[in-house]
């Protein structure tokens, strides 16, 4: 609207100079050769603006002629981009479909049309892993990782095809390049702290983990988990004092972690420290019983034989005494002692139908060694191993039949051997 009213301003503006022009008093004459021309200042100004602007038409009419292939080459290109996009976008959607034949045509269609554009390249390294062209994938993501646009899709390709044929020491050179390249990525720093924990390089490994934890890539209650996990590793490997001193920041980590509490005990032991080392089997059974915690505990109260290692295992249970563990570890320290009455009493309390197989052969031994009932026995052991047809310890239980009595040759009973 605007410009319409412009323009009007314009005209109204360009009418009234030539009718004032037309009024004005005056004449002009040109003469060129024999030819002479007589007229007035107005039109002579009027027949100026024609020339001029007939000239303004010739020129643009000109320039447009001149502009016209490269106008036509603009329009083919925005064409060929325009269905080079479209065949993109089709190959894209082929691939989350998994359809392998329509993603590699598409992709082929928008290799010809974009020129090498970087998500050709990833849709046809895409299409090559759909059908299963490894070989293909690889020089498309190998060539990916050569420019600079695409260097890190480059490299996570070659990473994911790493992983995937199990070339572990490849994917971690490649894993530390990706980082390099995009610290901030979680799939980056989650992939890159697996591998160094596969490689054994748990000094990495802690380092990462500090960077999952800057970027809350972990729950919260994972952290005391891994960070513990990572220090008892580097403990195993750690000489003397070293390996205490990571044990023990491994268990102060997580205090609730069995393997990290046996580590820190056991280290203690070894150097003279039984009441700490009890001390800690102690709080680790609060948090989660474990059954080389009750071994080490054990040695800890210099329990060493059958009747000690039964008031050790009675005081141990007290701190946690209505886990499953604590009434096993009564149970077999019992067993060793022949008293056969606590040991049948902690194991009949945990012995029901969704008894596991540790006691189911605590209890068949339990049957063999009080009772010397094989029968028993059997049918635990049976249980243990996830025999369907074991029958229940409720019903009757099958006695071997006795031996016939053995006659002499005279038809009189042999002696008995008992």
């Amino acid at each position: 609207m605007l410009r319409w009213i412009l323009l009007a301003l314009v005209l109204g503006v360009a009418a009234w100079v030539a009718a004032t022009l037309t009024e004005a008093p005056g004449a002009i004459a040109l003469t060129w050769n024999d030819w002479r021309i007589d007229t007035s200042i107005g039109i002579f100004i009027a027949a100026l603006l024609l020339l001029m602007g007939l000239a303004a038409l010739l020129y643009r009419g000109w320039w447009a002629l001149r502009r016209a292939p490269r106008m036509l080459g603009r329009g083919r290109d925005e064409r060929r981009q325009r269905l080079g996009y479209e065949a993109l976008s089709r190959g894209l959607v082929a691939v989350a479909a998994g359809d392998a034949e329509t993603a590699r045509r598409q992709a082929r269609r928008a290799e010809a049309l974009l020129d090498g554009r970087p998500l050709t390249m990833l849709l046809s390294a895409q299409a090559a892993q759909l059908q299963g062209d490894d070989q293909a994938a690889q020089r498309f993501f190998a060539a990916m990782r050569e420019r600079s646009d695409t260097e890190f899709l480059g490299v996570r390709g070659l990473l994911s095809q790493a992983m995937k044929r199990q070339d572990w020491e490849e994917a971690l050179r490649l894993a530390e390049r990706a980082y390099r390249l995009n610290p901030k990525s979680g799939w980056v720093v989650a992939t890159l702290y697996d591998l160094q924990k596969r490689a054994g390089h748990w000094a990495d490994a802690e380092a990462t983990l500090k960077q999952q934890t800057a970027l809350q890539l972990l729950p919260a209650t994972d952290l005391p988990r891994e960070r513990a996990e990572i220090l008892l590793r580097q403990s195993e490997a750690g000489p003397g004092d070293t390996a205490l001193s990571l044990a023990k920041r491994a268990y102060q980590a997580d205090p609730g972690y069995p393997a990290a509490a046996a580590r820190y005990a056991r280290l203690l032991i070894a150097a003279g420290r039984h009441g700490r080392a009890a001390e800690v089997i102690e709080k680790a059974w609060v948090a989660r019983p474990d059954p080389d915690l009750a071994d080490l505990y054990w040695d800890a109260r210099r329990a060493y034989d059958a009747l000690a290692k039964v008031k050790a295992a009675q005081r141990l249970a007290t701190y946690n005494p209505d886990h499953i563990e604590s009434r096993i570890t009564i149970a077999v320290a019992a067993l060793e002692a022949r008293l056969w009455g606590e040991a049948r009493s902690n194991l009949e309390s945990v012995a029901g139908e969704n008894a596991t197989p540790r006691v189911c052969r605590l209890m068949a031994e339990l049957e063999e060694a009080e009772h010397g009932d094989l029968s028993r026995a059997r049918i635990w052991l049976m249980r243990a191993t996830g025999d369907e047809h074991a029958p229940s310890m409720s019903s009757p239980v099958p006695q071997m039949p006795e031996a016939p009595e053995a006659l002499t040759p005279t038809g009189e009973a042999l002696p008995s051997r008992a």
